[in-house]
């Protein structure tokens, strides 16, 4: 089920619920309706609509992952074992909800590895480290993923 609208996609005020539907017995009445409360902007402040508008874009299963990883304390092995899933899979469906939400995930986050040497840059590390090119300290350095080289002298280029 998607979320309910509140504005109007096309001009944005308010929209009103006109009919409402029992999926169970499938009776449908109709009329006008308000949330209960009032509505949304009555029932929230302007700073808190703006923080809750984010969530407004997901849909059910992403708010149910979400409130686990809430209950999970953001632990993503705890949410591992509760919701049998890969760790690889956890951080994806993090990244879709992100998206949704409207946020960008961080690179490093989406790309384990990132800033690590790839197997060619390795191989070319180990070959300059055993030519005696580079020092072992330099070696390490870079196969950490450092990218600024480190002269002999110590000093940086």
């Amino acid at each position: 089920m998607n979320p309910m609208l509140t504005k109007c996609p096309v001009c944005g005020g308010d929209l009103v619920v006109t009919r409402l539907n029992c999926p169970a017995c499938e009776t449908t009445i109709e009329g006008t309706f308000q949330p209960v409360g009032g509505t949304l902007q009555g029932a929230f402040t302007p700073e808190q609509l703006k923080w809750l508008l984010p969530f407004t874009r997901l849909n059910n299963e992403q708010m149910q992952f979400i409130i686990t990883f809430i209950r999970c304390e953001g632990r993503f092995n705890r949410m591992e074992e509760e919701l049998g899933m890969s760790y690889p899979t956890l951080r994806n469906r993090m990244n879709d909800i992100l998206r949704a939400m409207g946020y960008e995930p961080a690179r490093d986050e989406m790309q384990p590895n990132a800033g690590l040497p790839s197997p060619a840059e390795r191989k070319k590390i180990l070959d300059d480290l055993d030519k005696g090119i580079i020092t072992l300290q330099e070696a390490r350095r870079r196969l950490k993923g450092a990218r600024e080289e480190v002269k002999p002298d110590g000093s940086g280029d």
